[in-house]
Order: structure tokens, then sequence, then C-alpha cells
């Protein structure tokens, strides 16, 4: 007999049940307007929620009545790209000064990204790129053309990736501008993805400080509402200040580091090519609860001038299907409550139509009553299991001081 299988069967039959929802259970309660009945809806997720429900939002329900609503929490994230199909690179060389080159593009149904390898440091250049579904075709469908560049001397980063529309040729042919220095040897590999860009939606929690010089460092003092989540900060640097590229890390309150990267803007025209870019913002993870810094790593360079620094949550929306009703109720702030499993969930898709409900305050659930109290009896009742436990010692105490004497009258 298996007695690890037995004993495991045995504490999960002892185990408690996992705790249905009630509406009396819940401490919180909001009405839900729905915009559309006849379609999806959704709402995000605001400071009020976070404040009262669970930290997942396992404990929100939508309720029609006494009837539950199916939903699906979706975060609002930018798009993944897909995974990367390496091109076959061909009839690589040289051409009147340019680097020209034909890639064939087998393994991938539609892309809009080329991402080259190469070995060239320091340069700025224009690539053009054509699409044929023949090798013969030498006009070609033109496709646009892209910077790249390679700054690593003055540390400003670098792009080798080249974009273009949704398109789905057989082959591109890539044209490098001449007067640059990238020679056909330098030009070692190219693959194509597909990005599907989708652009994220934030939502502002929390506020900073005006940012002060701390030795080679610019720091900044912000603090956002507890438990709401803490997945980006952003920094507003005058626009006269270019080509910086600056190390950026944040601490909360223990000291406790969650979050490193790095904020840059590159305006530079080498040769005629211009080339901008442009990132102010350092993704983070956790729930500071209060009190963070934010700092900035000027190394010997001037410090920047940041002109403000705002904490970002990623949107978080409930969609749900109204099903013709035009109002419903939420409830949250059971903190026994698991996540629900419903069907709607697992065959949820986002209708870029959806209308956004409205919800009304956050108010005390009148009909709250809180959950009995499940605790073992030996949990609810430690003061008399204590009393119980010393009246036994003493017990056997007398019992073994009388034993004692007994052995010892014997004896004499």
């Amino acid at each position: 007999m298996n007695y690890n299988v037995s004993i495991f069967a045995i504490f999960t039959a002892l185990a408690a049940p996992a705790a249905d929802p009630e509406i009396p259970f819940f401490t919180n309660l909001r009405e839900v307007r729905i915009a559309a009945p006849d379609r999806q809806n959704y709402f995000v997720v605001d400071e009020e929620i976070w404040q009262h429900a669970n930290p997942d939002l396992s404990d929100v329900r939508l309720y029609d009545g006494s009837a539950q609503i199916g939903y699906a929490i979706s975060e609002q994230r930018p798009g993944m790209s897909s995974q990367e199909s390496e091109a076959r690179t061909l009839n690589l060389g040289s051409v009147g000064g340019s680097t020209e080159f034909d890639l064939d593009v087998v393994d991938i149904a539609e892309y809009d990204r080329i991402r080259l390898k190469l070995d060239t440091k320091d340069f700025v250049a224009t690539a053009f790129v054509s699409g044929s579904n023949s090798l013969a075709d030498r006009q070609g469908t033109q496709l646009g053309s892209t910077s790249l560049y390679d700054f690593t001397r003055e540390a400003l980063g670098s792009n080798s990736v080249l974009k273009l529309p949704t398109t789905s040729f057989r082959y591109l042919h890539v044209r490098i501008a001449p007067g640059t220095s990238i020679p056909p040897k330098d030009v070692k590999a190219a693959a194509v993805y597909n990005l599907r860009e989708q652009k994220a939606r934030w939502t502002k929690f929390g506020s900073c400080g005006t940012p002060k010089q701390l030795k080679r460092s610019t720091v900044t003092d912000c603090e956002i509402p507890a438990r709401v989540p803490f997945d980006r900060i952003e920094f507003q640097i005058a626009p006269q200040q270019v080509n910086f590229r600056r190390m950026v890390s944040v601490e909360i309150a223990n000291g406790q580091q969650v979050a490193a990267g790095e904020i840059t803007r590159v305006r530079i025209t080498r040769g005629g090519t211009s080339v901008t870019s442009e990132e102010l913002t350092v993704n983070t993870s956790g729930r500071p609860d209060g009190h963070f810094r934010v700092t900035v790593d000027n190394a010997d360079n001037p410090p920047l001038n940041i002109t403000g620094v705002q904490p970002l949550s990623i949107e978080r929306r409930v969609y749900f299907d109204p099903g013709g009703r035009t109002n419903a109720k939420l409830y949250y702030g059971d903190p026994k409550l698991s996540g629900p499993v419903y069907d709607y969930t697992k065959f949820f898709k986002a209708d870029p139509a959806a209308a956004e409900a409205a919800l009304g305050p956050g108010m005390h659930n009148a009909a709250y009553t809180g959950r009995p109290d499940d605790r073992p009896w030996s949990e609810r009742h430690k003061a008399v299991l204590w009393v119980a436990m010393l009246l036994a010692v003493a017990v056997l105490a007398v019992l073994a001081v009388r034993g004692f004497k007994s052995e010892t009258v014997k004896a004499s």
C-alpha cells in the first residue's frame, strides 16, 4: 500500500473546503452603470478597488441580484512580438558604393521588422527595403527606409532594426546607402518578425516631489497609495536637453531595489542622416506600499533638467457581457475568496468596440455580516486550552510527588 498517497488523501479530506462567495461576506459595494447593454462592456480597476480588494483581485464579483455575472480581467500591456525567424542572406555585396543583399523569408507568413546582426561600430546609415516574390524582380515594391546607428563611443546606444509595413513578400532587397561605413563583410545575419504592436494603457497613481541633487546623483522621493501595483516610472526632461544616457534605480522604504534601467534621448545628424531616439520610462515591479525613491546616476555629467517624475500602473480592465442588463453591482473585500472559474474567462476575447461602463462611488456593503468563525475549536478557545494544559500538568505533578513518597515509605 502506498502510505504517502493515503496520508495525502487524509489531509486533503480534512482540509477546509474552498470559501464560496456570498453577498453578506463582502465589505464593499459599487454600482456598475452599463454603457451598452447589447455588447461587451468593461470598467477600469481604480484606487478604491485596489485599496479594499485582495491584491490579486480574486475576491472581485459582479452580481445581477443574487446571480453572478462572468467576467475576465485583462491587463492593457503592449503587444508582444512573435518568435523571430532567421532569413537566408543572398547576393551580399557592394553596388556603386552601397552595401546590398537579398533576404529569403520562408518560415513566417507576415512580418513587419527586420533585425540585422552587424559588426560595425560608431556609424549612422540609412537602409532602404523593397519586396517581391521573385529574385528576378529587381524593381519590387518599396517598403520604406530606416535609420541605423551605433553610438558606442558616446555610450548612446544603437539600432539595427528596420521597420516595415506588414508584408508577406518571399524576398526582400536591402540597400544600405553609400557613404556609410558598413561594409558587406560586417553584415553577419538577419531575422524577421511580426511585432503586432499594441499600445499599452497606463493609469497615473501617486505623485513625486521635486528632484534634488545628492553628490553625483539626482534623487526624487515619491508616494503611491498602498496596495496599488507599481509598474513603471516616467520622466519628463526639458526638451532642449539631448544626447544623454543615464542609469536609473528605484528603491522602496526598506532599501530594497525594485527596478533598474536607463533613460536616454538621442538627436544626432551625421553625413546628412538624422537619428532621433528617446526612452524616458523604466519598468518596475512590486507594491511599494507608500514611499519610494528614484535615483538617476549622473556619473561625471551635469544633472539632467528633470521637470517631473510620475509613477504609473498598467491599466487593468474587467470585461463582461451585460446580456441586456442596464446595471449590475460590484462586490469586493472578502480575504478568504479565491479567484472564480468562469466559462466566459476561458473563451474571452476583448472586443475593440467594447463600451466603458461607469462605476459609482465606493461604499460599505450594508448587508455585510462577515464570515462565521470557521477556525478549529482549539484556535477559537486558546485560553481554555492553556488552562486545561496547566491543570493537566499540575495533576501529573501531584501524582508524581505522591508516587515518590509512597516509594520512599516502602523503601524505609
